[in-house]
């Protein structure tokens, strides 16, 4: 089983044009991301909507076995701004002929990763950019392809908290005042 694991992996350097020459390529794209705005010291939650081309999956982030490579995001947030509490879908389990009767845990059409945008309580107010990747490892029904990388950004909008009201004002005038 093992060996079988092995040669198919082997067989992922020497066929990167077979995507090509199906007329769609064994990718990821990202769906745009709507600004995160977020106040300073709080909290935000950010989605990524992911989407795997028609006729590929790509392996989960737990995939199995351990040869395999997971679907990875990493994200570098600006100074003051921390992404927290990452997220993965659960995969599909998939048993394809050319891995044997090995199962697979893979995303395959669209899928969400999810994490929380973190703004410190001293960071500047305003809009900066965040950069990041998503690495992954694309297959269809009969072979793996070389493992790839996409880019991911958005922005992230800090904004300071709302005044605290302490409530109406009450005066002796008031007409609120019964005497």
């Amino acid at each position: 089983m093992k060996l079988k694991l092995h040669i198919a992996l082997a067989l992922v350097a020497l066929l990167p044009a077979v995507a090509v020459a199906q007329g769609s390529a064994p990718n990821i794209t990202v769906a745009p991301v709507p600004t995160v705005v977020v106040t300073r010291g709080g909290h935000a939650q950010l989605a990524l909507e992911l989407r795997v081309n028609r006729g590929f999956h790509v392996n989960s982030n737990r995939p199995y076995d351990e040869l395999l490579m997971p679907t990875t995001l990493h994200l570098e947030a600006p100074d003051g701004v921390m992404i927290t509490n990452v997220k993965y879908p659960e995969g599909q389990d998939l048993v394809l002929p050319f891995m044997g009767n090995q199962k697979l845990n893979v995303y395959s059409g669209a899928f969400v990763v999810t994490a929380e945008v973190r703004p410190s309580r001293t960071v500047a107010v305003g809009t900066q950019r965040v950069h990041g990747s998503v690495k992954f490892q694309a297959c269809d029904d009969r072979q793996c392809f070389p493992p790839r990388t996409v880019p991911v950004e958005f922005d992230v909008k800090v904004v300071r908290p709302a005044p605290k009201h302490a409530g109406p004002h009450v005066t002796a005038d008031s007409p609120h005042i019964h005497q």
